[in-house]
């Protein structure tokens, strides 16, 4: 893994380098004319990077969700139009087939991708999503198989892909099996009737291809069905436990490189330095970065370790992740433009990342639909799980050198115990031991434990007295509110878990100052009443953020070896 990691880092450079062909002006650049950089692309063809995508046992590299994660992030911390137009929408698509596919069309899907060809992905109909989601393919059902008809505005390499993993409607009901899955190859066996239409430009990612689809009277065989019929929202629902988790996980590296340029301009030479406010903003927003790391890697761990519960926990890092790195690039914004050094590339390069992350996250329908996941379950859980289930493995905190496999059939899509409540409860014990240091920053961890407990114990009271099939007051305004603040304590259990299970053997994550700013901000988020921090805390993240600078390491959990200066070389 980290030879691949290091290799792509290699292939893609310095991003401040501005003589790169990969680095941010260039990019830029790419994003202006509305195409993703076609060094980039070399690079990934290069890496045979759809190996990423398919599982060992069919030939490819998958083996670990938090494993394939670390490895998008070279190209995320890049841009993250490329890391969706290339490959990780081919994921999404095949996600369903590695679920439910038989082995013909698993190993026909894994050929395609081993073969650097690309898989589109044809949502469902959702009346008030956006393009991607608007529009509907209808399969009537024949004696020799299906004949398809119905149009997409807007499919992801539409005009690029081999195959279309599509979300059809087979049944004219609304209940849960009105549709199914149908793979369509566009190569091998393409069908009479289907047309791509135009490109259309898009607002964020520009350099994706999005087209649109148009099916008329399109015969599949029956053997095009993944699964069994009437299962597409079934696979759907199993298959968003890793969409959700992985996205919120990899674009974290558009906030790394964003955070890095924010550095650069104020360690550079002739630079006045960082001032009380900007060393507070990039402490805090690297604390983020940590606390969203620790989040996204233990859900994509649950996906092997706890199956039948990761539904939650993802739905929660989605609906959290995405929106919050937004705001962070917002904050690293005033940084680049108070600094005369790196502020037309730094600034461009933020600015192209705060089009491209709501697209990457789908916005208020990302937002929405993780939503529509938690509500139902809170109550459920609030009288069931919080307070009563046992603290979960410790495999999801300090994984192994291996793992239960990633069994996408497996995952669940409801029911469960809620493992990031249960690490918070299981958290304060251990504050008062070895794990924690001396005072002052034991006695403000502790605190700021107690603070979120108590604000879980108050979404217990709310929660366990509404029922879970009262849809009007599961929808309240309210009641989404609540909804919030819980994604923000099952955070809390996130960074807990990770910090007291250290062992030592990276001194900054063992040390106390991290998680006290991280567990801050999100109680600031909350509005709780917070302990003020001991006086060295922001300098000493501070401190570790222009070490990892000038060393060259990443700003998330593992701190690998980056290319640029100090870091990895081109020729090395």
């Amino acid at each position: 893994m980290r030879r691949r990691i290091e290799e792509l880092e290699r292939a893609f450079g310095d991003p401040c380098d501005s003589a790169n062909p990969l680095g941010q002006a260039a990019l830029v650049e790419a994003d202006r004319r509305n195409e993703l950089p076609a060094a980039g692309e070399r690079a990934l063809d290069a890496a045979d990077f759809g190996s990423e995508f398919v599982p060992v046992a069919l030939g490819g590299r998958l083996d670990r969700a938090d494993v394939l994660a670390r490895v998008l992030r070279p190209v995320f911390r890049r841009d993250v139009g490329l890391g969706f137009g290339y490959g990780i929408t081919s994921l999404f698509a095949a996600s369903a087939v590695w679920a439910a596919g038989t082995e013909q069309q698993r190993d026909r899907t894994a050929r395609i991708l081993l073969g650097g060809g690309r898989l589109s992905i044809v949502h469902h109909n959702l009346a008030h999503g956006n393009a991607m989601w608007q529009g509907e393919l209808v399969a009537r059902r024949t004696r020799n198989g299906y004949v398809l008809n119905g149009r997409k505005d807007a499919v992801l390499n539409a005009e690029r892909s081999a195959a279309y993993v599509v979300y059809a409607r087979t049944d004219a009901g609304r209940g849960p099996r009105s549709h199914s899955v149908l793979l369509l190859d566009a190569c091998e066996r393409p069908p009479a009737g289907l047309r791509v239409l135009p490109r259309q430009l898009t607002t964020g990612m520009r350099g994706c291809r999005f087209a649109g689809l148009e099916l008329a009277d399109c015969h599949l065989p029956a053997d095009s069905v993944v699964g069994r019929p009437g299962d597409g929202t079934e696979l759907a629902l199993r298959t968003f436990p890793l969409n959700r988790a992985l996205v919120s996980s990899v674009v974290l590296g558009a906030g790394d490189t964003a955070l890095r340029s924010a550095v650069a301009a104020v360690t550079a030479e002739g630079a006045k330095g960082a001032g009380k406010r900007q060393r507070q903003v990039l402490a805090g927003v690297f604390a983020d970065l940590l606390w969203c790391d620790a989040m996204a890697t233990v859900v994509l761990r649950s996906l092997h370790v706890l199956p039948d519960s990761a539904h939650l926990g993802a739905a929660a890092v989605k609906y959290l992740v995405p929106d919050l790195v937004r705001e962070d690039l917002e904050e690293l914004g005033t940084v680049l433009g108070a600094s005369d050094s790196h502020r037309e590339s730094g600034l461009s390069y933020v600015h192209k990342l705060l089009r491209d992350l709501p697209a990457a996250g789908l916005g208020h329908l990302g937002t929405a639909a993780c939503q529509a996941v938690l509500l139902p379950q809170l109550p459920w859980l609030a009288r069931n799980s919080w307070g009563v289930a046992e603290e979960p493995p410790q495999s999801l905190f300090r994984a192994g050198p291996s793992m239960p496999p990633l069994e996408m059939g497996r995952l669940a899509v409801a029911g469960g115990t809620d493992f990031l409540a249960a690490s918070l409860n299981g958290a304060l014990p251990r504050l008062g031991g070895d794990a924690g240091e001396a005072e002052p920053y034991r006695e403000v961890l502790v605190r700021l434990t107690e603070g979120l407990i108590d604000e879980l114990r108050l979404l217990r009271q709310k929660f366990g007295a509404m029922s879970a099939g009262d849809r009007a007051v599961l929808a309240r305004p309210e009641v989404c509110a609540l909804a919030d603040r819980y994604a923000h304590v099952a955070a809390a259990g996130a960074v807990l878990g990770f910090w007291t299970r250290q062992d030592g053997t990276d001194p900054f994550l063992a040390d106390p100052a991290w998680p006290a700013l991280a567990l801050s901000r999100l109680g600031g988020r909350l509005g709780l009443k917070l302990p003020a921090l001991p006086p060295d805390c922001v300098d000493r993240v501070f401190g570790e953020v222009v070490a990892r600078y000038r060393s060259g390491r990443a700003y998330d959990l593992h701190a690998g070896l980056l290319a640029g200066s100090g870091g990895i070389g081109r020729g090395r």
